[in-house]
């Protein structure tokens, strides 16, 4: 039946009871597609039934759905004509994981960081009201979503609006990525269970007489109140539903059908389960969250033991330093296995925080424990530190206060895309008076540098790319480095390439052939002005070379101090081009960057031509 549907139409042209076995069908695609392409797994289980009934009940695309946080559409993507091209998933020039509104008229608006879903639909629902137009638009927020305050401000701001065609579907299933936390999970884990609500209802019902069904109404709000005491939705102005089974198309279809019909802003509450359908999901909804390939009939298998990634060197890191310093305190905003704390939680569960998808809060939170005399090191994705640079720059560093940022998944992260690439940290973070930034070429490097920034009194930031480094040999030793001060690499002739962070290997590739001087630069801010001005004595050009954006970033730092020394030398600026760069293999898309060490010694020749005498060109 999964084959004859390649739009929602399609959907809406079959009858109630094929609508069960349709869902079967769409989740066993999902397992076999997601075990042969990765991406995310447990989440999109969960939003099958949901999936089918908004399109079925709904007039999509013309009824706006924005699917919060965005790795639970992958039902919705299928059933909207990309059936066939799930086998290009997050691969280059394939699908994207999230929605995109470049990419399908159902995509309506783009999202892969969490919370943002009822403002966009609030924005969209008034649209339609200020255009005169009579169409729905639905926000389905989940996973750990509605602990950000952003979904709050939004709830706070539709409210008001009495005749707007809103509806918030409150998609619980007890999951962000990491366990959830916090007074909010335990709230909707009471109403969640709702059972003795639905059982005082029946029984108020039962009391009275058929024909008196105002009273009979009444009794049950009434019943609603002792059970659930005005529900916090209910005070922000929205009609409260639920919680129903968000895996029974008997009770979501109807439920769905009756508040098309109502005004004013909704809000539904249904109950799904990450994972179902697929026991081991099931089981394991973590582990299962975002899985590369694997086999269905067996699971994931355990990781063969390689070379650590930056963020097993991080965990052991933060785990080492905690023992030799109580004061170290560890947060992380509801990314406790991305950022690689499980093990920090398990030995110092005192000094660990997990505040929820929260990344405005994480910051401030760590800033007033660095007030008392706390030393809080704030475990972060360099794209979602994005979303707290007011209170890095007016909380944290404005006061220079103690707090260290680790800053995983900082340049490109492959198979996620634009959404989350770190592309932008380097340029925003040295900018910032007081800040220290570094930038760490292998393993054991981020070790000392998260150890410097640790020591530093003050903020500082240490990035790192996903995945694994170079395979140097971490020392176990908490040593520090010099503060601002690079390191020379490979002596050469002619050209110097600054190299930062993850670009020091393929620039030392680039200058085997071309004869140049390679240095690590190591931290972006102070930089290294010493080092630079040497470099820039001894050489007849500079190379910058970064996996960052060019505009604002290490390039740019030195390009600035090179006009306040009076240094005049030609220097080429490397580093991530002004765009977007979509979804695909890191290696790839940084050599269609040229940041591999052909592309970085193709550039520096296209620059300065192989026949200057600066160049000693080595095409063995």
């Amino acid at each position: 039946m999964l084959n004859t549907i390649n739009s929602p139409a399609d959907l809406r042209q079959l009858a109630r009871p094929q609508l069960k076995p349709l869902a079967n069908e769409l989740r066993a695609f999902i397992i076999d597609s997601v075990s042969k392409t990765g991406g995310h797994l447990s989440s999109n289980l969960g939003t099958v039934e949901l999936t089918i009934a908004l399109h079925y009940v709904f007039n999509t695309p013309e009824d706006r759905i924005v699917w919060d946080v965005g790795h639970q559409t992958y039902p919705h993507k299928i059933l909207t004509g990309r059936r066939d091209q799930m086998s290009t998933l997050r691969q280059a020039n394939g699908i994207s994981g999230f929605p995109r509104r470049a990419e399908s008229k159902y995509d309506t608006f783009g999202t892969a960081h969490s919370s943002t879903s009822i403002s966009a639909a609030l924005g969209m629902a008034l649209a339609a009201k200020t255009k005169g137009e009579n169409r729905h638009a639905i926000a389905v927020i989940g996973d750990g979503a509605m602990t950000a305050g952003m979904a709050f401000e939004a709830l706070n701001n539709a409210g008001i609006s009495e005749d707007v065609n809103l509806l918030v579907i409150l998609n619980d299933n007890d999951m962000s990525i990491s366990p959830p936390v916090g007074a909010l999970n335990r709230y909707l884990a009471r109403l969640m269970s709702g059972q003795f609500y639905a059982k005082a209802k029946n029984v108020g019902k039962s009391m009275l007489p058929a024909p008196m069904l105002e009273l009979a109404k009444r009794l049950e709000e009434h019943a609603k109140g002792m059970v659930v005491p005005a529900t916090m939705f209910e005070e922000f102005g929205f009609n409260y539903i639920g919680p129903i089974d968000g895996h029974d198309l008997d009770s979501l279809i109807p439920t769905l059908q009756n508040l098309k019909n109502l005004k004013g802003p909704q809000f539904l509450h249904v109950v799904t389960k990450k994972g179902q359908g697929y026991k081991l999901a099931e089981a394991d909804p973590v582990l299962y969250h975002g899985p590369g390939k694997f086999n269905p009939a067996e699971g994931i298998k355990p990781a063969v033991a390689g070379k650590l990634t930056y963020t097993q060197v991080f965990g052991n890191w933060l785990c080492d330093m905690a023992r030799q310093d109580a004061t170290l305190i560890g947060i992380t905003p509801a990314m406790r296995e991305g950022s690689g704390m499980v093990e920090f939680e398990r030995q110092f569960p005192d000094r660990y925080y997990d505040v929820g998808i929260a990344e405005q809060h994480a910051v401030t939170f760590a800033a007033g424990m660095a007030c008392e005399g706390l030393k809080p090191v704030v475990a972060i994705y360099s794209t979602f530190l994005q979303r707290a640079y007011d209170q890095l720059i007016h909380d944290v560093a404005l006061q220079n206060l103690d707090v260290t940022f680790a800053l995983d998944r900082a340049g490109l992260v492959g198979a996620d895309g634009a959404t989350h690439a770190g592309n932008y940290d380097l340029a925003f973070l040295r900018c910032i008076p007081n800040m220290v930034v570094m930038a760490a070429s292998d393993e054991n490097e981020c070790r000392q540098m998260l150890s410097t920034a640790f020591a530093h009194k003050g903020p500082a930031a240490v990035r790192y790319p996903r995945g694994s480094g170079t395979g140097a040999v971490v020392e176990q030793s908490l040593a520090t480095l010099p503060m601002g001060k690079g390191e020379l690499r490979r002596e050469g002739k002619g050209i110097a390439i600054l190299a930062f962070g993850t670009m020091v290997a393929p620039s030392l590739a680039a200058a085997d052939k071309l004869n140049a001087s390679v240095a690590n630069m190591r931290f972006v801010k102070p930089l290294d002005v010493e080092l630079l001005k040497q470099l820039a004595a001894s050489h007849d050009a500079l190379v910058t070379v970064e996996e960052g954006c060019i505009m604002g970033g290490a390039g740019a730092a030195v390009a600035e101090a090179m006009a306040a020394a009076g240094i005049v030398k030609p220097l080429l600026q490397l580093g991530l081009p002004d765009r977007f760069i979509d979804h695909g293999d890191v290696a790839q898309l940084l050599a269609a960057c040229g940041l591999d060490g052909a592309g970085i010694a193709a550039s520096i020749v296209q620059r300065f031509g192989k026949d200057q005498p600066r160049l000693v060109v080595n095409n063995g």
